[in-house]
């Protein structure tokens, strides 16, 4: 056995080491008894089924009255106040000589705001009256023609009848055959004579009368008369536009060329007064809202420039067109990539303005109409 390949020598391998026995887990102790079994559901909340009522319940409550209260007005924050500007030019030219108002200045209609150089149109004025003037003697001289012409025509009347009793005595003794030839042509010519000359009279004093006549459109008065009239009458208005007075009720403002020594074009503003009495609200609505606006549907208008003040105000008029049509280049929707675009519409509301709030134009609002009774 010694001889024996010690490869083939089968030795007992030793058993297995066996795991550490573990501890033992403690006993559970037992639950006490809460009447409620370990695996029974907890029970729904008692408030689940009130809050699924209360809850939808409250939505309709909030969409009735958002109907009964808010429902009825349509409102839009793109309102501007507006308000009536007037520019106030020279009539005639000339050089400014006196200013009698300065900027923001409260004024009254006929107030005078600044007055111009009126030497030229008194000049005007003088020369006018100077034309009236010679008119007038023309006249008296030409009444006094007339008068002395008709003197005259007596002479030359005179005259006719002496040449023609002279020619019939000299007819009379031709046929007598005591006369000549040349002594009838005489008479006759002589004759001849005293009727041109009462004709040249007749003219003169037709012509004189002609001058002195008066036409359907100034009956009584001589035309001359007349026209030296009217270029008075021109003269004394430019006259009076020498001094320039407030067409209107408001506010001085943009009067920074209103200085002492400017010269004045006629039609070139000088000055702007802002109407305080037209004070309206021009507020865009979109063109979804426009049917149920009408006019006379009251409104309410808020001011960014005083919070909290609500100024009452009535539905005026609404816009003949979107401010894009009115717009320089309007828009020209005919195109592959065009996008629908809600418009708005101008509508004017006028209101009625506030004495401790004063409302100045431009400033931003928003408008609400109460369109109750339109549905």
């Amino acid at each position: 056995m010694a001889d024996a390949d010690p490869a083939t020598k089968i030795e007992a391998a030793p058993p297995p080491a066996r795991p550490a026995a573990q501890p033992a887990a403690p006993a559970r102790a037992p639950l006490p008894d809460a009447g409620i079994e370990l695996d029974e559901q907890p029970k729904r909340s008692k408030w689940r089924l009130p809050l699924m009522m209360i809850v939808p319940l409250i939505v309709l409550i909030g969409g009735a009255l958002w109907w009964f209260s808010g429902g009825d007005t349509v409102s839009t924050d793109n309102a501007y106040v507006k308000q009536d500007i007037v520019s106030v030019a020279g009539e005639v030219s000339g050089r400014i000589v006196e200013v009698n108002v300065r900027e923001n200045q409260i004024v009254k209609k006929g107030d005078i705001l600044f007055t111009i150089d009126d030497s030229p149109y008194r000049v005007a004025v003088e020369q006018a009256n100077a034309q009236i003037a010679g008119a007038q003697a023309n006249v008296t001289a030409l009444s006094a023609n007339v008068g002395a012409t008709a003197a005259d025509i007596a002479g030359a009347r005179d005259d006719l009848a002496l040449a023609q009793a002279n020619y019939s005595r000299e007819k009379a003794l031709m046929d007598r055959g005591f006369n000549t030839r040349a002594r009838m042509d005489a008479a006759q010519h002589e004759v001849a004579s005293a009727r041109d000359k009462i004709a040249s009279i007749q003219a003169d004093v037709a012509r004189a009368q002609a001058q002195l006549a008066t036409g359907s459109q100034v009956p009584g008065v001589n035309p001359a008369i007349a026209a030296g009239q009217a270029m008075r009458d021109k003269a004394q208005l430019e006259l009076a536009r020498t001094v320039v007075r407030a067409p209107a009720d408001g506010r001085i403002s943009q009067a920074t060329r209103l200085q002492v020594g400017q010269m004045v074009a006629p039609g070139v503003p000088m000055l702007s007064i802002v109407r305080e009495d037209g004070t309206r609200v021009d507020a865009n609505f979109k063109e979804t809202d426009l049917g149920r606006i009408r006019p006379g549907q009251p409104a309410v208008i808020t001011v960014d420039a005083f919070p909290g003040v609500k100024f009452q105000g009535k539905v005026e008029s609404i816009g003949a067109g979107t401010g894009s049509e009115f717009s320089v280049l309007p828009a020209q929707n005919a195109t592959g990539n065009w996008v629908k675009v809600i418009q708005r519409v101008p509508v004017r509301i006028a209101i009625k303005p506030q004495a401790d709030h004063p409302l100045v134009a431009g400033l931003s609002a928003v408008a609400r109409i109460d369109v109750s009774s339109v549905k």
